[in-house]
């Protein structure tokens, strides 16, 4: 990135930052409203449990709501040569809603990109095994900055079954295609009877179907309560879904 008198010198320290973490993994969806923020704090959840030293970053500038489903909305992180993520069910969490508290975050363009670029540069992260990313939907700025600041990151697809959620779905596989990034596969979330429109559209992409999450009304009483969450028949499919990829 370069500045008016030259090199941005916070990109070269983001390398450093980020240099001890030995998978990161970018849940991402077309379209908003599909859960795609649940499964990614669930997924840290059960990365966490199984024994692997977990990190959770919530890039979605425009609606962070990890910290709501993980119940805490009270954390800050510690400053410390940088800035230390404060530690929640022994995940160490990140979000741009440390500094936004319940404000609105009106950034666009450069200032997304440039937002990102702060945020990496003073975030220790440490020895980690797997650092999750909760994406914005769609195909913005923060997916571009994901795939040109993260080394060795993979994509993790979630939709809905849904014709519209399929439609942008299909639209954000062939973008990550053509960017030429590793996508691990695509998970069905939200599924009230059996289709195959999910599994059709990973055969016509040639990415892997990781198998479907059931629509369970109950589970919006479970927010911010990850004990509850986790032994829900959705975070028992979905630690079924992971350990087949990562076994604890």
């Amino acid at each position: 990135m370069i500045r008016e008198h030259g090199i941005d010198p916070r990109v070269s320290v983001i390398g450093k930052r980020l240099g001890k973490i030995k998978n990161i993994i970018a849940v991402v969806s077309g379209k908003g409203g599909v859960g795609k923020s649940l499964i990614s704090t669930i997924s840290a959840l059960i990365l966490s449990k199984n024994g692997y030293k977990t990190g959770l970053l919530d890039l979605d500038f425009h609606g962070p709501s990890c910290h709501i489903i993980l119940g805490e909305e009270d954390l800050y992180p510690i400053e410390e040569k940088g800035i230390i993520p404060p530690e929640t069910n022994r995940i160490k969490f990140m979000s741009i809603v440390f500094y936004a508290k319940d404000e609105p975050i009106p950034l666009r363009g450069h200032e997304i990109s440039n937002a990102i670029i702060e945020l990496l540069a003073i975030t220790r992260w440490g020895d980690l095994d797997f650092l999750v990313i909760d994406m914005p939907p769609g195909m913005g700025d923060q997916t571009l900055d994901v795939i040109r600041f993260f080394r060795d990151r993979k994509f993790l697809v979630v939709t809905t079954p849904s014709v519209l959620a399929i439609q942008t779905a299909q639209r954000l596989v062939k973008f990550l295609k053509q960017l030429n990034v590793d996508i691990l596969g695509i998970i069905e979330n939200m599924r009230i009877e059996e289709n195959n429109n999910v599994i059709t559209l990973s055969k016509a992409m040639n990415i892997k179907y990781m198998g479907y999450l059931p629509f369970k009304p109950e589970i919006e009483s479970y927010i911010g309560h990850p004990d509850k969450i986790l032994e829900s028949e959705i975070g028992v499919k979905l630690m079924k879904i992971l350990e087949r990829i990562f076994p604890p």
